[in-house]
């Protein structure tokens, strides 16, 4: 079994995360399929105090926020780290307006994978 990729803690210390357990149960999925989601970029997390943590906001009504899996493929494509992949993901961009992450949860998703794009050139 591959490890699972993880981030340093790369962000706010204010943001809300869940362990993963709580995801495993906010998605109604065993904790096992959550390691399988983030071992295949579904998901990101971090080590917050040496425990795995996703954010709180990857989590929508039902499962991952839509194009979130998409937008991860994208910049890991372009070389980017899981650790570079969650600042860029709640960086503020005054054109958006927002976080990627919020144009995401609002259906902005083209326009932030567009920009995903863009980062590979």
């Amino acid at each position: 079994m591959s490890a699972i990729p993880a981030a340093a803690d790369v962000l706010a210390p204010d943001l809300e995360v869940l362990s993963l357990p709580e995801v495993a149960d906010r998605l109604g999925l065993p904790v096992n399929r959550v390691h399988q989601l983030l071992r295949d970029g579904q998901l990101l997390a971090e080590r917050r105090g040496g425990v795995l943590v996703v954010p709180e906001q990857f989590l929508a009504a039902g499962g991952v926020v839509k194009g979130l899996p998409g937008t991860i493929t994208v910049l890991k494509d372009s070389g980017f780290s899981t650790g570079e992949i969650l600042r860029w993901l709640f960086t503020e961009d005054d054109s958006l307006p927002g976080t990627p992450i919020e144009a995401l949860r609002g259906d902005r998703g083209r326009e932030v994978k567009r920009r995903a794009q863009a980062l590979a050139f």
